[in-house]
């Protein structure tokens, strides 16, 4: 008889700097409230699909768009482009006006989408599916507006926290 192989034990200081190095891009995601605009930095985006063109978003568990997509909210997501690195620090925290003073268009939902952006889509939740401190919405892209802009990528010094 072979003994039971023993468990994995994850080495977390190993796996913070090995998911630290998947790049993703940067994205501002940004919704209706009401006459209000609202928008959260996002990383963890990705397409999902061809045919309906989809996008996966994950939205930490305790951020307002939940809600706002359960009512039915289309977002727009502005894909950053290398020149924008400057806005993180801005749409990292919550903001009554994140978009004031910037060069913002509107999508054909209403949602602002940044003009100067690598490009924006705008999207519709189709389901979503909660697992640890993230829920996962898979979107559909419902309108688009791309561009020549270098999207700005982003690597992380530590995968287990933002």
């Amino acid at each position: 008889m072979q003994p039971s192989p023993q468990p994995l034990v994850p080495n977390e200081s190993e796996v913070a700097a090995a998911l630290g190095r998947i790049p993703s891009g940067l994205f501002v995601v940004a919704w209706r409230d009401g006459d209000a605009d609202r928008a959260m930095l996002a990383s963890w985006l990705m397409q999902a699909g061809f045919a309906p063109p989809l996008v996966s978003i994950a939205i930490a568990a305790s951020r307002d768009l939940l809600a706002a997509l359960d009512r039915g909210a289309t977002v727009a997501v502005s894909i950053l482009g290398e020149s924008q690195r400057p806005l993180l620090a801005r749409f990292g925290k919550p903001s009554d006006a994140p978009f004031a003073d910037l060069d913002a268009d509107r999508s054909p939902g209403g949602c602002a989408v940044l003009r100067d952006a690598a490009a924006w889509l705008e999207c519709r939740a189709v389901t979503q599916a909660a697992h640890g401190d993230h829920v996962v919405v898979l979107a559909e892209v419902v309108s688009a507006r791309g561009s020549t802009v270098d999207p700005l990528v982003h690597v992380r010094k530590n995968g287990l926290r933002y």
